[in-house]
């Protein structure tokens, strides 16, 4: 079963009907949501005797749930501890699950309760906002069905798997009020490096731009990888969810370092950012960062740009009409130097190659930055030309919040959307969808940012969306 436009899809000219048929067949939700939406922060902090049954919350703290739990999952868990308590974690891992059910009782003195359907703690009126951190193919199912149960929504980067679901996920957010915050936490995190880079853009401090290199590394290549038993730990079907029906694969060499304890080479977890069912390599895991910063320090985070052109890459497979011919090593690309035609003549290029970080060029000067560093003459000459007073805050919208989960918790007490929020991300997004989409092709796509589709490409334009597997439809 291939990713592409067919009869079970969701087509952006079916969306509206989608949402609609759904309100009318929900009336209760919807009676619901509109209430919860207008109510905002009211509901979510009143007094325990006064609220839905369940979790008791500590000074009146919002009570979260964390879905998918290893790695990132555990990282904005454990970053939110501080503003939050969670009451429920779910994972298709019962390994996985377990050891984060401890971990959780540990830092807050409860334990939470588990599941492994995510759809349990939907269920659950006493929770007011899920954290996402599954795989990146379940992303838009998980996060919709939470919206539509009335909580608000933290989901890891990158948002979606298409551009089609990123569509859909915004139609949500606006029917329902409900406040969403992305994890491309570079917003506020990492010693505000990167909001200073906006800051130095938006006061000129490298003239009119002119090139922004993001570089973002690369995966390698693996070894053909053979079907293996399905590890007794894990439902393999769930975890493919709306993916198509496959067989586990995996290799005995364990991974080492961040994200180990798993196979190095597999269809499952870290390994999943691999293969173009689950998500997009590197444009859409480190590209959803720093394309993301490179957008919203141009402006460009409510368009897009006008053309993708793959200048040169390496796909490890081959490939025939955009799909993989083998379906036994990682079908991703490897090598990649892609150009992105912005609005205002800027070329946004996004490489494999060079140190991971950002790069801004304009016509009196130039800069990088990264998580761990910002360096160029422009930086320099703050010593003796700082920017002016609340420059940063200006950026930020506001007094920039001690984490992203703090900034996320303050949206869910104003009603306000966050810093990361869905429509900024999703036209970032897009770039790093038509990127894997143009490498697939092996073309240039002619890109309309008003109407959000390919010109003149039905092949390319059928890559926009993707097939569910039946009986993991998102349940409207």
């Amino acid at each position: 079963m291939r990713a592409g436009l067919s009869a079970g899809t969701f087509p952006e000219r079916f969306l509206e009907g989608i949402i609609s048929m759904s309100v009318l067949n929900q009336t209760t939700r919807r009676q619901f949501l509109n209430t919860t939406a207008v109510a905002g922060a009211a509901s979510l902090f009143l007094p325990r005797g006064q609220r839905a049954f369940g979790y008791e919350s500590p000074n009146e703290r919002p009570v979260f749930a964390t879905i998918g739990l290893r790695n990132q999952g555990w990282a904005i868990t454990s970053k939110s501890f501080k503003f939050a308590d969670f009451a429920a974690l779910a994972d298709v891992d019962s390994t996985v699950l377990g050891d984060n059910v401890e971990k959780v009782k540990q830092a807050q003195g409860k334990a939470p309760d588990s599941y492994k359907d995510y759809r349990k703690v939907l269920d659950r009126k006493d929770i007011d906002a899920v954290m996402i951190a599954t795989p990146d193919h379940w992303h838009t199912k998980v996060a919709i069905e939470a919206m539509l149960a009335g909580k608000d929504v933290y989901c890891e980067k990158p948002l979606t798997l298409t551009i089609a679901e990123g569509k859909l996920i915004e139609q949500v957010v606006k029917q329902t009020g409900r406040v969403f915050q992305v994890g491309t936490m570079q917003r506020t995190e990492s010693a505000h490096r990167f909001i200073q880079a906006v800051a130095l853009i938006r006061a000129g401090r490298i003239g009119t731009v002119k090139n922004v290199t993001c570089g973002i590394g690369g995966f390698g290549p693996s070894p053909k990888i053979p079907v293996a038993p399905v590890p007794e730990n894990i439902d393999w079907d769930f975890w493919l969810g709306p993916a198509p029906k496959v067989e586990y694969r995996a290799l005995p060499e364990m991974r080492q370092g961040y994200g180990g304890g798993v196979p190095l080479y597999s269809n499952c977890h870290y390994s999943f950012r691999n293969w173009h069912a689950y998500s997009g390599g590197k444009l859409t895991d480190w590209g959803a960062h720093h394309v993301d910063i490179a957008c919203w320090a141009l402006g460009a985070g409510d368009t897009g740009p006008s053309k993708v052109t793959p200048v040169n890459y390496t796909l490890p497979v081959e490939y025939k009409d955009g799909y993989a011919v083998v379906d036994d090593q990682y079908d991703i690309a490897t090598e990649y130097n892609i150009k992105a035609d912005m609005p205002n003549g800027v070329e946004l290029l996004i490489t494999n190659e060079g140190d991971n970080g950002i790069l801004f060029e304009g016509d009196k000067g130039r800069f990088f930055v990264n998580r761990g560093k910002i360096v160029g003459k422009p930086v320099e000459e703050l010593k003796s030309n700082p920017l002016p007073d609340g420059a940063l805050e200006e950026v930020y919208g506001g007094p920039i919040s001690a984490n992203h989960t703090a900034n996320f918790i303050e949206g869910m007490k104003s009603r306000k959307q966050p810093i990361s929020d869905v429509w900024s991300h999703n036209r970032m997004l897009e770039i790093c969808h038509l990127s894997n989409i143009a490498i697939r092709l092996g073309r240039a796509l002619n890109w309309d940012p008003v109407k959000r589709e390919i010109i003149g490409d039905d092949q390319a334009n059928s890559f926009l969306s993707r097939e569910y597997r039946r009986g993991f439809e998102i349940n409207m």
